[in-house]
């Protein structure tokens, strides 16, 4: 049985913050945002709200687009890194935010859990319904998958440059108008690893960014080599001699912590395809520089970066291989376009991927491009760590859903923030009724009760 995504939904917060305003606050060339790490602007949520209301605000803009009851969901899973609860799931929020418009119990029988595993969680969560549609659970009915997160790190850390916020909602049935996943291709990666996490009690994580960004890199090339070997031995795709299986694919969507880290994964994924290969070759001459080898042959994380050496020569091949004639080709055709509202936005977590993956499908096919029939590949990563490489074919009734896609229209009319705003929201000084923007239909929070009965819960109401 066929298994995908139908539609999805967006919704992010409707304040940001500049890049280049928010450079000049912290002493930073703001080159190094804009170009450096493809940082625009960072979508920052108002004193209002929480990732429970961005995930409910995503899901009823999903299912009023496509007049889909409640009835007719049997699954509603959220995948979070933000959680509110270590107990209550971020679903039984958006349940009874969801349950104020549809009615009371209106949700009562359908099934669903937080997903937690970092940025990866959302894919797990994407992978688990698809397999229950396809092994016939879901009995016509349709599965709700939201990865919704706010991107937050520590004021004056490197990782500020980083945040955002934002949710995707995506419908998933057994006749899917959008995506239709590969069956039996789908593969991952896990390690115990302390790349990035955040303890119990701390609203932001600690960061060990150089040794996370490269631990990305080889947990998503792991999951891709087993990638590979599914996807030859089914038959979904065949290469021929002098091709990589990266060929076959139209456009691969990457986890975006930053929009330049898709960038480097790419590089990172086609030097070690190329090798070997005739064009690899053609491209080291374009460099004028041999590959950096490393010192210690066994290649683990802790002595690449422990050679300095090897560390500045690599990124400066890198770099050289990011200007050759056959790297820009294939980023321009397969990545390009996936980037695009990581720029606009920043950071969303669980997010973030599936962000790349709607900014992907509006922005090609803004080109004129048809999409019906390309094969786009996923690079999912999750701190922790856990990476998941799986892929699907765009459908070919898709543009009903993608022409009618609008990034801007549907965040609609931002507010810039100034950097003292955006410290007050940051350092939590504004209550939620303190809030800078009007709701305009959409749930917000409204307060957290803080009395012994009662602590910590959370009141929403939904904003006519």
């Amino acid at each position: 049985m066929a298994a995908g995504i139908d539609d999805m939904a967006i919704y992010i917060p409707r304040l940001f913050v500049d890049s280049a305003d928010f450079a000049v606050a912290r002493g930073v060339d703001p080159a190094k945002l804009k170009q450096g790490l493809g940082i625009s602007k960072m979508a920052i949520v108002d004193t209002n709200q929480d990732p429970a209301c961005l995930a409910a605000n995503a899901c009823l803009k999903l299912m009023q687009k496509n007049n889909v009851s409640p009835s007719e969901i049997g699954r509603l899973y959220v995948a979070t890194e933000s959680a509110l609860d270590e107990s209550k799931a971020l679903n039984s929020y958006v349940i009874g935010m969801l349950e104020q418009v549809y009615g009371p119990d209106s949700f009562e029988h359908c099934g669903g859990i937080e997903c937690k595993f970092a940025c990866v969680s959302g894919s797990y969560a994407l992978y688990d319904n698809s397999n229950w549609i396809r092994a016939g659970e879901a009995e016509g009915k349709s599965a709700i998958v939201v990865v919704s997160d706010i991107a937050k790190y520590d004021m004056g850390s490197t990782g500020e440059y980083t945040q955002g916020a934002g949710a995707v909602a995506m419908l998933l049935n057994d006749k899917p108008r959008l995506l239709q996943f590969d069956a039996k291709v789908t593969s991952t990666s896990i390690k115990n690893e302390y790349d990035f996490y955040r303890p119990f009690g701390k609203e932001t994580p600690i960061v060990h960014g150089q040794y996370s960004n490269l631990l990305y890199l080889i947990q998503v090339k792991k999951a891709f080599e087993a990638y590979k070997k599914k996807a030859l031995g089914t038959g979904i795709i065949k290469i021929n001699e002098g091709e990589t299986i990266l060929d076959h694919i139209d456009y691969l969507c990457m986890h975006l912590p930053y929009s330049n880290m898709g960038k480097k994964a790419l590089s990172y994924l086609l030097r070690r395809e190329w090798r070997g290969l005739p064009r690899w070759k053609r491209t080291i001459e374009q460099t004028g520089m041999e590959e950096p080898v490393p010192k210690d042959p066994r290649g683990t994380i802790e002595s690449i970066l422990a050679d300095e050496e090897y560390m500045t020569k690599d990124h400066e091949f890198t770099k050289l291989f990011t200007k050759t004639k056959e790297y820009r080709q294939f980023y321009e055709d397969k990545l390009a376009s996936s980037l695009i509202a990581s720029t606009m936005i920043g950071n969303l977590y669980t997010a973030s991927l599936y962000l790349g993956f709607r900014s992907c499908l509006e922005f090609e096919f803004q080109k004129g491009i048809d999409l019906a029939g390309k094969r786009i590949g996923f690079g999912s990563y999750g701190s922790g760590s856990s990476a998941m490489v799986f892929s699907g074919t765009v459908q070919p009734d898709y543009k009903e859903i993608v022409s009618n896609m609008n990034l801007e229209v549907e965040i609609g009319e931002r507010k810039k923030l100034s950097l003292e705003e955006y410290e007050e929201i940051h350092e939590n000084k504004r209550s939620p009724d303190q809030s800078l923007l009007d709701a305009k239909k959409e749930f917000v929070l409204v307060s957290i009760e803080d009395t012994p009965e009662s602590r910590g819960e959370r009141k929403y109401v939904f904003c006519d």
